[in-house]
């Protein structure tokens, strides 16, 4: 879909929107774009205006800054208030919620808490600074980690000693089967994020079909990519013949990226992960492998953490496994908004509360 004009992309969005709703008829059905890029890119589009009334969009737990919990967040302020530790993490991680504050206010307060914009530079960081210990907060889904992981090799090579990540990287796939599951959620149909499958290939998700029978395809983020994987998922429902589609065919390769996932599995090993809203899922997230513990924050630096507590009235959990809008949630564009965030759907730019919130005023449904 590259390459059209503006009169050709016209008319292949009429012909996607006649035939979506030609397929919809009258059955309710339940769509959900597991990523959180496709959630803004369906907002800027206004392709839940182009949908008819029956098919409705629902949004997953595919920001990975919205999924991280609270005890996360509340390490990672515990070793911040520590003199002799650097945090370095990207920019959206200031503003996310622990139990009683954010690396925001620790970092007003005094903390070390420096922004990067790719993992390589914590070295640089710890290389500056070998009196202190720099803990890199290794936040993300398949997309990332495996940069993480190089980072890792890179200081094992250079002979980085006061290098440190703090793992709280996450498996997309085990998080769908977790959904699919549970007795509250409900999905028709899954928008499968391309960046995540770019890395990862298709056979990950086969079990979608072989185990729960529920269509997905694997999307890109222009309008029509969208568009297009709706009308593929209604055509399986409609047909009642769930299958494994790549509609994104022309960045994600069948076997995924080959080499970035074995720099993924030299470092890290799968393991149980806690997820906000959803709970513990086991073998969704990534530990670092004993061989690499050296560069374990946790094994290395102790640290004492506050009991971890909930925020009264945030309903995030609901909203990350799909089972409300953000509207339904009485701190929705009350208390709780993006220069003050009650939860962390609320604070990356790829949260749904978010994207409500700067995308849907006027449209707003509970």
């Amino acid at each position: 879909m590259l390459n059209m004009t503006n009169e050709q992309v016209k008319k292949t969005a009429e012909f996607f929107k006649r035939e979506i709703a030609s397929l919809a008829g009258s059955r309710k059905v339940r769509l959900m774009e597991v990523c959180g890029t496709h959630t803004v890119a369906i907002f800027k589009a206004g392709i839940r205006q182009l949908l008819p009334v029956s098919v409705e969009l629902v949004s997953g737990p595919g920001c990975p800054v919205c999924v991280t919990p609270n005890e996360y967040l509340d390490t990672a302020i515990a070793y911040s208030k520590q003199p002799e530790v650097i945090i370095v993490t990207f920019g959206d991680m200031l503003k996310v919620p622990g139990s009683s504050s954010n690396l925001g206010l620790q970092k007003a307060a005094g903390a070390d808490i420096r922004i990067v914009y790719s993992p390589q530079e914590s070295l640089a960081i710890a290389t500056e600074n070998p009196d202190k210990k720099v803990i890199f907060l290794a936040v993300g889904f398949e997309t990332t980690a495996p940069i993480a992981a190089a980072v890792i090799l890179m200081a094992e090579q250079a002979g980085i000693k006061n290098f440190y990540a703090l793992s709280a990287h996450k498996l997309v796939p085990p998080a769908l089967r977790a959904l699919l599951m549970a007795k509250d959620t409900h999905v028709d149909g899954f928008l499968l994020p391309g960046h995540v499958s770019a890395m990862i290939g298709m056979q990950p998700y086969e079990f979608l079909i072989e185990e729960f029978h529920t269509p997905a395809v694997v999307v890109g983020f222009e309008p029509l990519d969208i568009l297009q994987g709706i009308y593929l998922l209604l055509k399986q429902i409609q047909a009642d013949t769930p299958k494994l589609e790549n509609q994104y065919g022309r960045i994600v390769p069948q076997r995924g990226n080959e080499v970035a996932c074995a720099t993924l599995d030299k470092v890290y090993e799968r393991a149980d992960a806690t997820w906000r809203g959803i709970g513990s899922i086991p073998l969704s997230g990534l530990a670092i492998r004993e061989n690499y513990l050296s560069f374990d924050a946790k094994t290395n630096i102790p640290v004492r953490v506050e009991n971890t507590k909930e925020h009264v009235g945030c309903r995030c959990g609901e909203v990350l496994r799909g089972n409300i809008l953000p509207t339904a949630c009485i701190l929705f564009g009350n208390s709780c908004r993006p220069e003050h965030p009650v939860g962390s759907c609320m604070v990356s730019v790829e949260g749904t509360c978010a994207a409500w919130y700067k995308y849907g005023a006027g449209r707003w449904q509970g």
